[in-house]
């Protein structure tokens, strides 16, 4: 999984899909796939990929998403 960013939005690129989203709603799509992977355990580490991408880019633009 990759997340890249411009001035006003960022994108998630797994292998077979892309998907483009304000970058406000950063921290609100990081709580919503850690959510998914603590609701659903026998989803197993499918959510892992995307959690370290956006993990990576809310620490390269100092942006903070508190775990709910």
């Amino acid at each position: 999984m990759k997340a890249t960013h411009d001035e006003t939005t960022f994108t998630l690129t797994g292998e077979i899909w892309s998907a483009t989203y304000p970058l406000d709603e950063l921290p609100k799509w990081l709580r919503w796939y850690r959510s998914r992977k603590a609701r659903l355990p026998k989803a197993g580490n499918s959510y892992d990929a995307t959690i370290a991408a956006l993990e990576g880019l809310a620490a390269e633009l100092g942006i903070t998403a508190p775990f709910d």
